[in-house]
């Protein structure tokens, strides 16, 4: 898409100096972008062993921990178990986020495994995301109120950041009541239908933002996803009223797919550091605003797994796979000197990210 925040490799950029009113413009460091790019020519295709091995190890130690939490008795163990079951398919649904990125057919069959695995059991199929992120990379759209995913929450009152993280918790819930009831009703009524498609079918934080119907083989996909999703929703309620699934198992359930959405929240609010008002932004600026951890941080293994410690570099270079983040990071950090604005968007750890948002909403 020309609208995109892609870096055309050899390409130098566009000039623009656009930013915030009330601080000077950031205008596109040319230097800094066509290094980016050239340095990192030949990482840009998926390694499809490296996504498959990943994705089915992680569902693999996510479902196994997620049964033994439900089939152990003890309520120590059994919360260890569901502890184990959080981290790993988190990581495991983390990968709808390269779903967005990744060439149609550049890893044959992933898409299809992934909602199968993950998308579908965890009641997020990937339609809930591809069409609703790229927007969020669209140069003219980050940070204004088309971008489904931005919130000025560091310019927000201090009560939005709680409020923010304790709805994630009851995701789970609104999910099941999506698909298990809005979906199947809205087949009757058209303009339920239109309600849901529009507000209820994106995985997004910025409540203003309305989607469009999807078009082509997105709209093929969206149908199957949602159907399949819907027939679990409502398998899965079924077999608690019934007592097949007892509560217990179900309460479970739920739980660890709060912790994730928990743990996913989390990890956005520390993505950016959320400063735009509203305004169209250059890339630099838009890569200024987001936000990397990289090494010697061990921690951002777990909590932004699948290449999202390296998410302000991911907005300069969004083609590059997950795996591919890491040595492109470490290229252009040993290429450019430490004066260069690419150093600006790293920092230490989730506790210093969280500190600044605090203090930034405080201070409103």
């Amino acid at each position: 898409m020309s609208d995109m925040a892609i870096l055309e490799r050899g390409a130098g950029g566009a000039a623009d100096a656009i930013g915030r009113p009330g601080r000077a413009p950031v205008a596109d460091d040319k230097a800094m972008l066509r290094a980016a790019a050239d340095l990192t020519r030949d990482l840009n295709v998926p390694r499809a062993t490296i996504y498959w091995a990943d994705l089915i190890v992680s569902a693999i130690v996510g479902y196994t921990a997620l049964f033994a939490a439900m089939l152990i008795p003890s309520a120590v163990f059994s919360l260890m178990a569901g502890f184990v079951a959080v981290l790993a398919l988190y990581r495991a649904g983390s990968f709808i986020h390269e779903l967005t990125h990744i060439k149609q057919g550049a890893i044959r069959g992933f898409r299809l495994v992934w909602n199968l695995l993950v998308g579908v059991p965890l009641l997020v199929p990937s339609f809930m995301y591809e069409g609703v992120h790229n927007q969020h990379h669209a140069k003219t759209y980050y940070g204004t109120a088309n971008d489904p995913e931005y919130l000025p929450l560091a310019l927000m009152k201090p009560w939005t950041l709680p409020v923010f993280l304790v709805a994630s918790l009851l995701a789970p819930v609104a999910l099941l009541f999506r698909f298990a009831v809005l979906a199947p009703l809205s087949l009757l009524f058209p303009r339920l239908r239109a309600l849901v498609v529009a507000r209820y079918s994106g995985l997004q934080i910025n409540p203003a933002f309305r989607r469009n119907p999807a078009e082509g083989e997105l709209a093929r996909q969206w149908r199957w996803q949602e159907i399949a999703t819907s027939i679990w929703a409502i398998a899965l309620l079924a077999m608690v009223a019934t007592g097949i699934i007892p509560w217990r198992a179900f309460a479970i359930f739920l739980g660890v797919a709060s912790g994730v959405m928990f743990l996913n929240q989390v990890r956005t609010l520390v993505a950016h550091l959320w400063e735009n008002e509203g305004e169209v932004m250059s890339v630099t600026a838009q890569y200024l605003d987001s936000v990397n951890v990289p090494p010697p941080a061990t921690l951002p293994a777990l909590w932004a797994p699948v290449g999202l410690r390296y998410h302000a570099l991911h907005h300069l270079l969004p083609g590059l796979p997950y795996h591919a983040l890491g040595e492109a990071h470490r290229r252009i950090c040993a290429k450019l000197d430490t004066g260069s604005i690419y150093h600006r968007s790293s920092h230490r750890g989730l506790s210093p990210l969280m500190a600044r948002l605090a203090r930034s909403s405080w201070g409103r």
